[in-house]
Parts: C-alpha cells; structure tokens; sequence
C-alpha cells in the first residue's frame, strides 16, 4: 500500500507543479516585459523598516481588511489558515514519503500544535461559510451594481470556498483515521481529529490503513488542485499580495501623483523629450511598467474599490475594479503577442490575432476602457484607500489620461476651456493676476503683500489660491483665514498677483507638461522669495505644494489652514467665546483626508466651537464621499448619472442640519450648489447654508452668534 501510494501522490505532485510552473514562468515573463519602474525597487532599498511594517500590518494583520469587520475576520481565519496548515502539509509529505507511522520530533508530538492546527481548520470553515453567506446576500443577480461582487468572476469565486472546504474536511478525515490507528501523536489535544478518530472505531486494521492512504491521497491531491486553479484565477493574490505590498508607494496618505518618468527612473524633460524613446503616459497595455502588471494580476475582486466609489455609486460606468480587470484580461489575451518574437508576430493569423486583442485600443469607444469611464474619475483614492492588496487605480488612469490629452488632444471639450485659461491667465476661470488682490481691499487691516524676498519678520506665506482669491464663496474662507491670522498674532504675506494656479487641474486631467511647466515658475518665485514655510486653504494646493512640488525643486513646510488654526486654539492665541447653537455636519475634502490623513483638526476646531452640536454622515473620515469636483472634474459636465455632489447633501441632509461645513474651497461650491438645489425643489430649509470651518470659528472669537433655525 505504501509504493502505490507514493507512486500516486509523486505522479500527482509532478504533473501538478508542471502545469503551476508553466504558468508562474508566463507570468514572471510578462511581469519583466513590463516598463522599468527602477524608484519601487528604491524605495525598499530605502526604507526596509516600512516594508517589514507593510507586511506585518496589512499581510499579516490584515489592517485594511478588517476595517471590513465581520468579512475582514473571516479572511482573517481563512488566510490564518493557509500559513498555519502548511505544518499539517509537512506532515502529510513525511507520510507520503517515509510511511504513515513516521513522525517529525515535536511537531507532530506536541499537544499545543494539535490544537492550533484543529482550531484555525475549523474558524478557517466558519470564515468559508461566512463568505458564503455574504456572496449569497450580495449576489449581482440580487443586487445589480449595488453589490460589490457586480462585474467579478463569481464563478471563480465558489469554486475557490470549495476548494478550501475540500482541503478542511479532507484533513480532518486523513487525521481522524489516523487517530483511529494510533499515527496521531496529539491525543486528545487535536480535540476535532480525535473526535472524527471515534466514527472509525470498530473497523478492521487493513481498512483504517486504506482509509488513511486514501485520505492522505486526497489531501494532498486537493492542495496540487488548488495550486494549479490559484496561480490561473484571482486567487493569485495569495502570492503576489505580499508583493504588492512591498512595492507599493510608501506616502502618508495616498500622496502624490507620479511624474512622467523615462525608463532610468528619472522625471521626463518635455523640453528635452524624445517622442520616439519616451512614454507620454500609456497608450497600450505593453506601455505599463511591471509594478502595473503586478497590480492587475494581484486584484482579487472583491469590490471594496468598487463599493467605495462615487462614481459607480452615482449611476456612471467607472468602477475602479473593472479598470484593473479589463486591463488584467486584456494583457493575458495579448501577452502571447507581444511577448513573442517578430517572426513569431509575422506567423499568427488574422483570427489568432482578433482573440489576441492585438488591434484593440487602450481607450475608446471601441477599446478596453471606454473614454467615460477613463473621464469619470474624481481622483477622491476612495479605491485606493480600501483596496485590501494596495493596488494604485489613480496612478493607471492617470497615465491614460495623459496619453489622451497630451498626445490624442481627445478630452472632454469644456476642460479645454479651463487649460486654455491656465495656460493665458494662470488660473482655471481666465481672470486677469491684478483680481488676485481685490479680497484684501474688504478687510480692516494691512495685508503684507511680497514683493521680491519675505520679510524676515513673516512666519508663513499664505498661498491663497485661485478659488481663494478669484470665487466668491471661496473668498470668505480667505478672509476669515486672515482675520483669524492677525487676531492671532501669526505674521503672513502673500504673493497677490505673483501667485499662479499650482498646476493641480492640468496634472490631474493629463496634461503634465502644462503642470510642468507652471509648478516650475511656481517653485522659481517661491525660491527667489525665500519661502520655507506655507499655509493654504485649499487642499488641492495644499497637497500640491506638499507632496508633488518636490519633484520640481520646491520643498516647503506646507500646513493646511485647519491644522494651523487647530494649533493656534490650542495654544490659546484663538479663543472661541461665542455660543453658535447649530447641528453641524461636516465633509471631508478627499485632498485633505484621504490624500493627507487630516481628519482630526477641522473637527477639533468645531469641538472647541461653544454650542456646536456634530454629527457624521454615515460615510466619513477614510470612507468619506467625495464633492465630485477633483481629478478636475470641477471643470467638465457632470451628464452621467446622479450628479455626485447631490448625493452627497442628500447624505448630509440626513443628519438633519443647520450648516454643511468643510475645509476646501472646490467643495464649498459643489455642496453650496446642490444645496442651492435642494432649496429652489423645497427639499432644504432657506437657512441651511455650507461654510468653511474658518468661517465657524471667527464667527464665535468675533461674537456673531447664530441661531439655529430649528430652534426659532
């Protein structure tokens, strides 16, 4: 019984690990076929302590996941499950291999290893039938697109649970008959086993040691089965998670978008580039670098991404998952292509080549991703953020969109207008610079305005921004900033008509050269001035300043308002006195939060705010929903679907409010005109208004006390 065995489990094992192999060598040539992306290797080099972090927090505590409570504990178990049973498939090779009576010293002796090996196998079986429970629940056929699972393999997807179920019971069977024959050597601690052990009892020896061959068999032959479904299915992530992981980008907050890099790993001169050797962004799938592919293949499909987005949950095509998919399948189909040599190319057929996708584009009407999808995107990182495995959606669409704007010039027409205005005026709405200084004419008291060089007597530049300085709702935040800067004693100046619009709505639209060049002057006037320190109200600057300006040269301590004026009610110079009875929600601008991990101080400034009453909306902090203006959304029509920032007020609308706030000048006048909506339809009380939280808290130190309409 022993050589049959052995004949059968090595027989099974070779063939297995063949066809696991063929596939692993395709796909680590299609990783390598990938452009370089020389900074991710960098950045490990660079800091080993934040990948060793990376993979004991997200791999091994699953910090992401159980943000996810009750589905985050069950792959919690289940993935438990797969490192811990590994020892009992150490075991089965040592059975397989020298008999089933050979044991390994203490670790097949020791009670404790019994009893972790039963319990993790059997929360690993209360995780599968939770899973379940949850894919039945939400099912796409039930559901449509409100489910998560819309658009994913489901199919896939059970035949994994099963095969996981398949190596639970198989090893509970092998190890209850090897209780029954006394080649368990846990007793009674593995209490599971040696409870399958009893239904054996009273069958005759030359049963019970066919019976376990069979059951080691069958283990064995499971684990080879699932090797070979996991490496051609999503279950892939099993592997390449930890990867990803590691190679992802290592910012506080989702960070900055990348530049435009050439094959060194350096940042691309447009001024220098040559359209024949350098990438302006992806054009087909074989222009992504390998990091791309190691996302697409490492999605597992479980639309957290998806759930999260405001896009998809405001009727329109985007769904973040389904970009990763369609560029995951497309790069399977035409690898073969692209990976073999010329004359192999010359030798494929029409048909071979039609199956391939060779000819189909990257984007367009026809192409893999269609253009609405590619232009939904508010660049808000909700999918980022959730994405259990740290795959980078915002990254890959916006190296599409810059290969459509910069190269195609196809985007959508109305954001034409506003490069256009960047490119002539420095600021999206084409206004003149001299407009730039009109707010500080409504204040009472001298605005330090630079010059050449910064007083050495001023602490802070404050970059005002274009909605700062030229919108009309932005320009009371501004006000209410400076006000709030001179009461405290805070020395600041700003640039007045010297200042230019950061460059945000270029980047993120696509355009990069037009970036480029605008943060450059930026940087050159920041440096000539001597800035080392900036405050800014708008989070779109802000995170520009911050995070994207050194690569270009300009590195600064840049603070968000709500973080200075934070600070300064702390320490006193800021004392709000005046009771403002209201039922305040307030709304987190995605630049701010998601992109820069600011969520506590605009919500301190509110709690040290006398009578103000909070209340969240049910989607907040790092699940916070977005206004719908970035990714430069603010400047293109909203024709797909709900507009998002009206779903948002409707979100707000159901805490019952006297006031909307935020801390971003964009959301201000996206929630402001959908409220504005919900009034002129009778669906929001005429005093329900959006303010900015520097609004809130003057109002308190100056002594303009609101009533709360609900309390007249």
């Amino acid at each position: 019984m022993f050589w049959i065995t052995l004949i059968v489990g090595l027989a099974g094992t070779a063939v297995a690990l063949a066809l696991a192999g063929k596939r692993v060598l395709f796909l680590v040539k299609l990783f390598k076929s990938g452009q370089p992306a020389p900074d991710r290797v960098a950045s490990v080099k660079r800091d080993p302590k934040g990948d060793i972090e990376g993979q004991v927090t997200e791999v091994l505590g699953q910090k992401k996941l159980l943000k996810w409570t009750v589905a985050g504990l069950a792959h919690f178990f289940v993935m438990w499950a797969f490192f811990l049973l590994i020892t009992v498939y150490l075991e089965a090779g040592v059975a397989l291999l020298f008999g089933l009576d050979v044991h390994i010293p203490f670790l097949q002796d020791w009670g404790p290893i019994g009893f972790v090996q039963d319990t993790i196998a059997l929360a690993c079986a209360a995780g599968l039938l939770t899973f379940a429970i949850i894919r039945l629940k939400n099912a796409p056929a039930k559901l449509g697109r409100k489910s998560r699972f819309d658009g994913s393999h489901t199919g896939g997807a059970w035949v994994i649970l099963f095969m996981i179920f398949n190596v639970v019971w198989t090893m509970f069977f092998f190890r209850g008959v090897a209780e029954a024959t006394g080649n368990l050597g846990y007793g009674k601690a593995a209490y599971f086993s040696y409870w399958v052990g009893t239904w054996f009892d009273g069958l005759s020896d030359h049963t019970l040691e066919i019976l376990e061959s069979v059951g080691l068999l069958l283990h064995i032959g499971v684990a080879l089965a699932f090797l070979v479904i996991v490496v051609n299915s999503k279950h892939l992530h099993i592997f390449l998670a930890p990867l990803n992981v590691m190679f992802k980008r290592r910012p506080s907050g989702l960070g900055a978008a990348q530049p435009v890099m050439k094959p060194d790993g350096s940042n691309l001169d447009f001024e220098e580039a040559d359209p024949d050797e350098d990438l302006f962004g992806r054009s087909k799938i074989e222009d992504f670098t390998w990091k791309g592919f190691l996302d697409f293949a490492t999605c597992t499909e479980c639309g957290r991404c998806q759930s999260q987005c405001p896009a998809w949950n405001t009727e329109k095509p985007l769904s973040p998952k389904m970009v990763i998919l369609e560029l995951r399948d497309h790069a399977f189909a035409k690898a073969p292509y692209f990976l073999a040599t010329e004359e192999e190319q010359a030798a494929f057929t029409d048909e071979q080549k039609l199956a391939m996708q060779v000819d189909k584009p990257l984007v367009g009407e026809d192409g893999v991703i269609h253009p609405d999808v590619l232009w939904s995107c508010t660049n808000c990182g909700a999918c980022v953020e959730q994405c259990p495995v740290d795959i980078e959606h915002i990254d890959h669409i916006l190296d599409m969109r810059r290969y459509q704007a910069m190269i195609e010039s196809s985007f959508p027409s109305e954001a034409g207008v506003m490069l256009k205005n960047l490119e002539n005026k420095g600021n999206p709405w084409g206004m003149s610079e001299m407009k730039r200084l009109e707010w500080v004419e409504e204040l009472d008291f001298e605005v330090e305005v630079v010059d050449e060089k910064l007083p050495e007597d001023v602490e802070y530049l404050f970059w005002v921004g274009c909605a700062g300085a030229l919108e009309d709702r932005a320009k009371k935040t501004t006000k209410a900033v400076a006000e709030l800067l001179h009461i405290a004693g805070v020395k600041f100046a700003v640039l007045g008509p010297m200042e230019a619009c950061t460059g945000d709505p270029a980047r993120r639209l696509g355009m990069e050269y037009l970036f480029q060049g605008m943060a450059q002057q930026n940087v050159e006037t920041l440096n000539d001035a001597g800035v080392k320190k900036i405050v800014a109200t708008c989070p779109h600057c802000f995170n520009t300043l911050a995070n994207e300006y050194p690569q270009v040269g300009g590195h600064y301590e840049v603070v968000h308002h709500t973080q200075l004026l934070a600070d300064l009610v702390d320490n006193g110079r800021l004392v709000p006195v005046t009771p403002i009875e209201e039922n305040i929600t307030y709304h987190d601008p995605c630049f701010l939060g998601r992109h820069n991990k600011v969520y506590k101080q605009p919500r301190d400034i509110m709690a040290k705010v006398p009578g103000v009453k909070t209340q969240e909306m049910h989607r907040c902090k790092d699940k916070g929903f977005c206004c719908g203006a970035g990714g430069a959304r603010m400047w293109m029509e909203e024709r797909i679907g709900k507009r998002i920032n009206t779903e948002r007020v409707d979100e707000a609308l159901e805490t019952n409010p006297d006031t909307v706030s935020t801390a971003c000048p964009f959301c201000l006048v996206m929630l402001g005109d959908a409220i504005n909506e919900k009034k002129s339809a009778g669906e929001a009380k005429e005093s329900l208004e959006v303010v900015d939280v520097a609004q809130l808290l003057i109002k308190s130190i100056k002594g303009e006390a609101t009533v709360a309409a609900a309390a007249e």
